[in-house]
């Protein structure tokens, strides 16, 4: 593991045993926990896996509830078809990002792990008008990094009217990001004054009707191309 980027890398074959769990991973992750707060993980799933154990899947479940967020991004590797399923569907139950790649795409889960996979651009619009933009796969850490920012242009300006841009917003990355996300909007919504939605796909144009119901402000929704008229609408 790097300093910069702590990867684990775990490797299955044959049958995983809950004593597998006892006498190996979980000592390592939890020694691993103790220089870093959070752990980016490559699981790989050999060609030699044969299955998990029920008390194996127990182990693991209770690992995951344990260190809830002691993981940053866990990466699969895998060409098990049942694995791959379920690790897509319990993935969004999951407080990190989790992604699947098949056996021979090795490289592709490193650069996944290390990767930047969204980010968000504050800019001052002028007379209280601030144009938040957000990037690809936001996560949990994007928000953490930003809210210092936001919180500074509140306490320079005597009004906040938001714009919200997600023309490139690509969704959130695990529940945690999805939980920093409405905590960021729940510690602001009383110091909005106004906040406008510009986006291009269906669902983001109930953020409008969501908002409603957090925001103490007016909230209103705009297509893609009419960006201008967002503006227009936060300025007047």
């Amino acid at each position: 593991m790097s300093p910069d980027h702590p990867v684990m890398e775990i490797h299955l074959s044959g049958v995983v045993t809950s004593d597998d769990y006892a006498d190996v991973l979980v000592p390592a992750i939890e020694k691993a926990l103790q220089d870093r707060e959070q752990l980016r993980v490559l699981v790989r799933v050999g060609e030699g896996f044969e299955r998990y154990t029920l008390e194996a899947m127990g182990a693991d479940a209770r690992l995951g509830l344990k260190h809830w967020n002691g993981f940053d991004r866990i990466a699969v590797v895998s060409d098990t078809g049942w694995l791959n399923t379920t690790v897509r569907a319990v993935s969004i139950f999951v407080n990190c990002p989790v992604s699947v790649f098949a056996l021979g795409e090795e490289d592709a889960a490193r650069r996944w792990l290390v990767e930047s996979l969204g980010s968000i651009h504050q800019t001052d619009l002028g007379d209280g008008v601030l144009h938040v933009q957000l990037l690809g796969q936001i996560d949990s850490a994007v928000y953490a990094a930003e809210s210092e920012d936001l919180n500074a242009f509140i306490r320079a300006n005597e009004r906040f009217r938001l714009l919200l841009d997600l023309r490139e917003f690509d969704g959130w990355q695990g529940l945690g990001a999805i939980g920093a996300h409405f905590k960021l909007v729940r510690d602001h919504r009383h110091l909005v004054d106004r906040v406008a939605i510009v986006g291009d796909k269906a669902w983001q144009a109930i953020g409008q009707r969501i908002g409603r119901q957090f925001i103490d402000a007016p909230v209103h929704y705009f297509p893609a191309n009419d960006f201008d008229g967002a503006k227009a609408w936060l300025l007047a």
